[in-house]
C-alpha cells in the first residue's frame, strides 16, 4: 500500500464510517463487512472478493492507531483542493507560486512538528522526487492481517484448550511458490520501470512517483504464467492451524498469532491472525473476572438451621458451611476454585444462596409454622412503622 493510496482512496468511505468514529465502530463496520463479503460467502464472485480486499485494506490501515494519524495527516495536507491548486499552478504562466514554507510554517525542508521533525523530502520522498531523482525501488510488503473468530465451551475457556483452526483465505501458490511464472520459467524484469516498481512523471516543478502500469507496480513481467495461478503468485487456500488458548480467556477477547495471516508480497513478512473468542455460556456458572459464580438454592429450615451444602465445582465438588440463620442472597466463598491465572493462582467460586419459600405447605407444615411464629419474635420493622403512622 503506497502513500499514493493514502491521499487518493477514502478508506472512512470503504468502511462507511465517520471520520471522527472510534476504534470499536471502525472494528464493528469492517467485522461486517468482512463477513458479508468474505469469498466463502460469495464463491466465485469476484466483485465480492475486490470488495473484501478493500475493506481489509481499509481497516489495515484505521485499525492502527498510528497508521490511522499518519493517515488522516497526509491526507490533510495532500487531500485538499488549495494544495492541488497550487501545484497546478506552479511554474506555468500565470499560475501562482507555490511555496512549500506555505504548508509547514517555515522554510522548505526546516521539518514539521506533527511529524516528528522530519523534513518535507524525508517525509514524502516516496511521493515526490525532485531534481529528476530516480524512484526508489519498491520493498518487500508485509502481508495483510486475518481475522477469524472461534466458539469456545465454559470449561474449555477456563481449563485451556488446543482446537484445530480452518481458514479459507489467500496464501502462496505451491506450483510456482509465489512468482506468478510457470515452473520451469522465470519472470524478467519490466523494461519500463528496470525492476523498481514505480515510474515518475513532471507535473509542473514536482516529479511524481506511481505505480509502474506495465507491470502493475512489482518490477517484473511474466511472461508465460502459472496454469494454477494464473500469473497472481497467490490463491485461495485452505489450512488447518492448531491454535492453543490459554486458561482463563474470556469472552470477546482477541489473541494474537504472529506470522500466520497472509503471506507478504516480493518475499516480505506474513501478516498475523487474529482470533476472537466467543465463549458459550454455562447452564450452571457464570464468570466476573476470575472468579466463577453459583447460585444454589436451599430451604428456610436450612436457613434457619443451618446445614453443610456440597456445591459442584469445574473439576468435582466441595462442601460449604451455611451458619444458621443465613438470609437469602448471602455469597459464600470457595476459595481457589475459581479461573486460574497466568501467574498460576485462582480465582474463586462465589455461592449466591436463594431460600426457597414454598407456594403451598400441608396443614402440619402450617400448624408447625405457626407454633414457630407465636415463638419467636417479629421482625425490627419499628423504622417503617413510625412512617406509616404519620400517613394513617
Amino acid at each position: 500500500m503506497s502513500s499514493k493510496d493514502w491521499i487518493e482512496k477514502d478508506y472512512y468511505a470503504e468502511l462507511g464510517v465517520a471520520k471522527a468514529a472510534s476504534a470499536d465502530d471502525i472494528k464493528k463496520a469492517y467485522r461486517k463487512l468482512a463477513r458479508e463479503s468474505h469469498p466463502d460467502h460469495n464463491p466465485g464472485d469476484p466483485k465480492a472478493e475486490e470488495r473484501f480486499k478493500a475493506v481489509s485494506e481499509a481497516y489495515a490501515v484505521l485499525g492502527d492507531e498510528a497508521k490511522r494519524r499518519e493517515y488522516d495527516e497526509m491526507r490533510s495536507l495532500f487531500g485538499s483542493g488549495a494544495f492541488r491548486r497550487s501545484a497546478r499552478g506552479a511554474g506555468q504562466p500565470g499560475g501562482m507560486p507555490f511555496d512549500v514554507s506555505d504548508l509547514f510554517g517555515g522554510a522548505a525542508g526546516g521539518g514539521d512538528r506533527r511529524f516528528g521533525g522530519a523534513g518535507f523530502q524525508d517525509l514524502f520522498s516516496s511521493i515526490f522526487s525532485g531534481g529528476g531523482g530516480g524512484a526508489a525501488p519498491r520493498g518487500p510488503a508485509r502481508g495483510r492481517d486475518v481475522e477469524a473468530e472461534v466458539a469456545l465451551d465454559f470449561g474449555d475457556a477456563v481449563r485451556g484448550v488446543t482446537l484445530p483452526l480452518t481458514l479459507r483465505a489467500p496464501g502462496v501458490c505451491d506450483t510456482c511458490h509465489g512468482s506468478g511464472a510457470k515452473p520451469g520459467t522465470q519472470p524478467r524484469t519490466c523494461p519500463v520501470c528496470q525492476g523498481a516498481g514505480v515510474t515518475t512523471r513532471n507535473q509542473g516543478s514536482f516529479s511524481f512517483s506511481e505505480p509502474c502500469r506495465n507491470c502493475q507496480g512489482v518490477g517484473t513481467i511474466v511472461e508465460e504464467k502459472c496454469p494454477e495461478c494464473q500469473g497472481t503468485g497467490g490463491v485461495t487456500k485452505t489450512r488447518t492451524l492448531n491454535v492453543r488458548f490459554p486458561a482463563g480467556v474470556a469472552d470477546g477477547q482477541r489473541i494474537r498469532l504472529a506470522g500466520r495471516g497472509e503471506p507478504g508480497e516480493r518475499g516480505g513478512p506474513a501478516g498475523d491472525l487474529f482470533v476472537h473468542v466467543k465463549v458459550r455460556p454455562d447452564e450452571l456458572f457464570g464468570r466476573t473476572g476470575d472468579d466463577l459464580t453459583l447460585t444454589v438454592p436451599i430451604t428456610f429450615a436450612e436457613a434457619v438451621l443451618g446445614t453443610d451444602l456440597r456445591v459442584p465445582t469445574l473439576d468435582g465438588a466441595v462442601t460449604l458451611r451455611v451458619p444458621p440463620g443465613t438470609p437469602s442472597g448471602r455469597i459464600l466463598r470457595a476459595r481457589g476454585k475459581g479461573v486460574v491465572r497466568r501467574d498460576g493462582r485462582a480465582g474463586d467460586l462465589l455461592v449466591t444462596l436463594d431460600v426457597v419459600v414454598p407456594a403451598g405447605v400441608s396443614d402440619e407444615a402450617r400448624a408447625a409454622l405457626e407454633t414457630f411464629a407465636a415463638q419467636t419474635p417479629p421482625a425490627a420493622r419499628e423504622h417503617l412503622d413510625a412512617r406509616v403512622r404519620r400517613f394513617s
